[in-house]
């Protein structure tokens, strides 16, 4: 499948999940994340584009992988994500490149 028609079928989604979105509680504001020098891009984490309207739940993030409390507390507003970590599991890779969709397409997550 292509970047584009990828990007599409998000698009879809978000979309068609629009109205069950609506009825979550207010999510926090669009994060801009640390960059490095080596980024294509800046990523911009939605929390729209990663909770599920039909069972939206926070602890499955924020319990511990990017707890909002203590040395953990936000990880990545701080220090930048490589490419490197995430492809060892760590941050964004404990779903992206298993779970949800991988590295191959920058543009997914690095706006141009």
């Amino acid at each position: 499948m292509t970047a584009r028609a990828l990007r599409l079928l998000a698009a879809a989604a978000l979309l068609a999940g629009g109205a069950a979105l609506a009825d979550l509680p207010r999510l926090p504001k669009d994060l801009l994340l640390a960059r490095s020098a080596e980024s294509p891009g800046q990523v911009t984490f939605r929390h729209e584009s990663h909770v599920d309207a039909a069972k939206p739940a926070c602890l499955p993030c924020h319990a511990e992988r990017f707890s909002l409390l203590g040395k953990n507390a936000e990880p990545a507003r701080r220090t930048a994500v490589t490419h490197a970590a995430m492809e060892k599991g760590q941050a964004c890779g404990a779903c992206h490149g298993k779970a949800a969709f991988g590295f191959e397409d920058c543009s997914m997550c690095h706006a141009q």
